[in-house]
């Protein structure tokens, strides 16, 4: 038996409970692991009030809280390449295993080994952060020397894409919050603080004749106030709000594959994607790891260090 922390039925954060479970028997195409740390990821709350049910696995309530987990294979159901039991690997939960929990299931094609010298912890944040910002500037292809704006650059997403941005060699500018501008400057991003200026009014005078790119990670009106900012609006690319069609964007083409988890390891080996990991919390702490990236808006990336 272990421990998890989950949901008995879809709401808010009444609906959280911990909970007893054996553990669950890997499935073809899955890998049963220890975890050793989970990341903490707005999508984990919008999957609890159930406004995400394509990605819940249809498993059985109650259902296990988290997405991406770093931690040490103890079995491996049929089906399984390239993986074997004792393995450090770092992954997607992607079938409904939740990784909120002593042990878990995660989709063997989503998961990858951790390499030499990269911690269970940083390896933990890269499924969705490191990943989605890889994604998201493959997309835009932009040269060197181009100019990108990240809207919300001081989450965990936001400060992935812009310093993987600047190590290819593009003028980033960011905004946020006054509280994010230390880890957004490190990034190598120009702060715009949304609380002290007009950042729109800003942006426009800073690069006059239009961004090259816009990634967004706030959706909403905010993406409609930024995207007359971009030359094309094709170029305006959201992260997670899919209305970005209306203003003429496009959401985010993700790759879960083994293969962009790897190369994300390598970008984090070499310092260009390495995470900002501002609060790691127990799993008996849970509650309060979620409830500041539901209420809080961190800068970086929150944790839960299971083991």
């Amino acid at each position: 038996m272990g421990q998890a922390w989950g949901f008995g039925r879809h709401g808010g954060p009444e609906v959280q409970e911990f909970f007893d479970r054996p553990d669950p028997a890997p499935a073809a195409g899955e890998v049963l692991i220890r975890v050793d740390v989970a990341g903490v990821n707005p999508l984990d709350h919008l999957l609890r009030a159930g406004l995400v049910p394509g990605l819940d696995g249809g498993r059985p309530f109650p259902r296990v809280l988290g997405m991406e987990a770093a931690g040490t294979v103890l079995a491996l159901g049929e089906d399984v390449d390239g993986l074997d039991v004792g393995d450090a690997v770092f992954g997607f939960a992607l079938t409904g295993g939740g990784t909120y929990a002593e042990t878990t299931l995660l989709s063997a094609p989503n998961t990858a080994r951790v390499p030499a010298g990269l911690s269970a912890t940083a390896a933990a944040t890269l499924p969705v952060a490191g990943t989605t910002a890889v994604d998201a500037l493959d997309q835009l292809g932009l040269p060197a020397g181009a100019t990108i704006l990240v809207n919300g650059v001081g989450g965990g997403v936001g400060l992935a894409v812009a310093r993987l941005a600047a190590a290819r060699g593009l003028r980033v500018l960011g905004t946020g919050s006054a509280a994010k501008r230390e880890h957004a400057e490190a990034a190598g991003a120009r702060f715009l603080d949304y609380t002290a200026e007009d950042v729109v009014a800003a942006a426009r005078d800073l690069v006059p004749g239009g961004f090259d790119g816009i990634v967004d990670l706030v959706g909403g009106a905010s993406v409609r106030a930024v995207a007359p900012l971009a030359r094309e609006p094709h170029t305006v690319i959201a992260v997670g709000d899919p209305s970005v069609t209306e203003v003429g964007g496009r959401s985010v083409e993700r790759r879960l594959d083994r293969a962009n988890l790897e190369r994300a390891a390598r970008l984090a080996l070499d310092g260009v994607l390495a995470p900002v990991i501002t609060a790691v919390h127990p799993l008996s702490d849970a509650p309060a790891a979620l409830a500041t990236v539901e209420n809080g808006h961190p800068a970086g990336k929150v944790v839960i260090k299971v083991t």
